[in-house]
Order: structure tokens, then sequence, then C-alpha cells
């Protein structure tokens, strides 16, 4: 028997979506691999430049923040000594900004520098290391342009680098006079106006493929969506599911029954940050946060005996 299906409709969703649109537009589907995993736009007349300047912006990214290539200015970064100050670009100073804002504002529960026990889990480069005492955000220190570390811990964007990766590729769609497609990297995706028929860009979110969920379908305009699973990156050892998704807390894999987490926001980056934050809160206290500031949520629980969903009030207020 097929899952029911929601719909989801923003709030915000206005006749300017509509601007400019005619039932003649053409669709250019482009794509291809990026940041470890494989990206797509849909393009509704398409400019000649458009998929030059999406790729241009993924091998900023890559450059500044990818743990994965040891000359990237992150992986600098973490090789300074202790006390060290390096003058950070701009984009990934704008990443780091943004992730102890949300490390602030979550408690901790999204950490931008929790490299180390990434890596000391199998689930980065390197082999980690115990990380300090305190809260690994809070030895990160921020002065203008540049950044230092106060202890031994590495910085790790990888719960926010796709969402902004995301943004900074619609900003470029849109510098190129791009106005109607759909945009995704690894699953985060956003939208701005519509198809050619007139209708919004109709998406369905991800669910983990081993559980009977209700399918989350969002009318994209204006709006970006993330989400974070168990089911993505992975491995079971002594029978215990062990996800990519470090509790700075513990220093540990989450250990909190959570499938996914989706999250729909304007800022594909704050959406990606969001539904990493509430995946390590759980429950109780990540959709309790998430609620009182006013987040699109949905989360969907793994039991024993059964699955659980739960959303958040502006969530529920899009369901048609």
């Amino acid at each position: 028997m097929p899952s029911p299906i929601r719909i989801a409709i923003p709030p915000g969703l206005s006749p300017d979506q509509f601007d400019g649109r005619s039932r003649a537009g053409k669709i250019t589907d482009v794509g291809g691999p990026t940041m470890g995993t494989s990206w797509s736009a849909r393009i509704v007349d398409a400019p000649p430049e458009c998929e030059a300047a999406i790729q241009s912006v993924f091998a900023r990214v890559i450059a500044q923040m990818s743990n994965w290539e040891a000359h990237s200015d992150i992986s600098r970064f973490n090789r300074l000594s202790l006390g060290e100050w390096m003058t950070l670009p701009a984009e990934m100073m704008a990443v780091l900004r943004a992730g102890l804002a949300m490390a602030r504002l979550s408690d901790g529960a999204f950490d931008p520098a929790v490299g180390n026990w990434v890596s000391r889990w199998g689930f980065g480069p390197g082999m980690g290391t115990a990380g300090p005492s305190s809260p690994p955000w809070q030895t990160i220190e921020v002065e203008g342009p540049r950044a230092r570390r106060l202890a031994d811990v590495a910085l790790d964007f990888s719960g926010i680098a796709k969402g902004y990766a995301v943004d900074a590729a619609a900003t470029a769609l849109d510098a190129q006079g791009a106005k109607h497609y759909l945009l995704e990297v690894g699953g985060e995706l956003t939208g701005r106006g519509v198809k050619p028929d007139m209708q919004p860009w109709w998406t369905d979110t991800e669910s983990p493929p081993d559980l009977a969920v209700p399918t989350l379908r969002i009318a994209l305009c204006g709006l970006s969506v993330a989400t974070s699973g168990d089911y993505r990156r992975f491995r079971i050892e002594d029978g215990r599911r062990l996800s990519h998704s470090i509790d700075p807390a513990t220093g540990a894999p989450i250990a909190n029954d959570v499938a996914a987490v989706t999250v729909l926001h304007e800022s594909a980056m704050l959406a990606d940050a969001w539904a990493t934050a509430i995946t390590v809160l759980g429950s109780d206290r990540g959709m309790t946060l998430a609620a009182r500031h006013g987040i699109a949520a949905r989360l969907i629980l793994r039991t024993a005996s059964r699955t659980r969903e739960y959303m958040t009030p502006a969530l529920a207020a899009m369901l048609d």
C-alpha cells in the first residue's frame, strides 16, 4: 500500500514567483559530480553560461571548505599551530560565522569544529583525536577576517557546506538572469519561480528507505529544503547503527533513534545546519527548539515497536 502524501505549500507563495513566465519556456537539465556527491539543476530558459557559473561556485567551495582536500583552506587552517591566526576567504568566513552562531543558538548541538571526532569515528580524513574538554566551537576565535584555534580541534563544515553551496549556486544563477529553476546538491534543494506549465517545483523529501512514513511533497518556490538522516552515511558495529552525525556532548555518533530530520527554510545553509542540530538534540529538545524559532521541520523517530513522526507548527501550517 503506497504511503499517504502530504502537500506542503509555503505561506509566502506570491504572484511574483510567476514573473516573466510563459508556457513556451524550455527546461534545461544539467548536473554532475561535486563535493563527494552529485548536483543537478533544472533551469527554465537557461542562460548560456549558467552551468559554468554553478561549477565555478562548487570549485570555490571545495577549494575553501573540503576536509578531503589537503591543500584546501579549511585543511590548512586545521594544521595551524594553536593560537596562530589565519585570514580566511570571505565565503569560508561567512560559513564559519554562521556555524558558530548556530552553535550558540543550539547550545552546541550544531558544532562546526567536531572534525577530529568525525575522523575518529571513521567518517572523515585522518584518525582524529580525543578533542578538548570544553565544547569544540568555543575554542575557535574569530576577529574580523581571521580566525584561530585555541585547542586541538578541527573545523568540519559537513553539516552546513552543502547548504551554502546551494545558496551560492542560486545566487550565481540569479546573476546570470535565471528566474525559474530547481537546484540540488546531495539531496539538498532550493527552488525559484515556477515551471513552464505554471506549476511550482514539486519535490518529495527524502525518507529512510526502510521505514513506511508519509511522503512530504513541497511546493519549492522561494524555499530550500535539507534532510539529515541516519540512513545516508552509517555503518553497523557490534549490532549498532553508527550514524555519521556526531553528538558534540559525547564526542560519539548520536544514539537517540532519530532516523531523519527535514527542514524548510529560505536559506539552504540554515536548513542544513538546523537539520543537523535537530538530529543531534532529538525529538523532544530538537523539535522544541525548532518550534520556538518558527522553523518548519519534520522528524522521523525509529523505535523498536513503531515509527513516529513529529512536525513543528510552522510545517503543519503549510500542509494543504
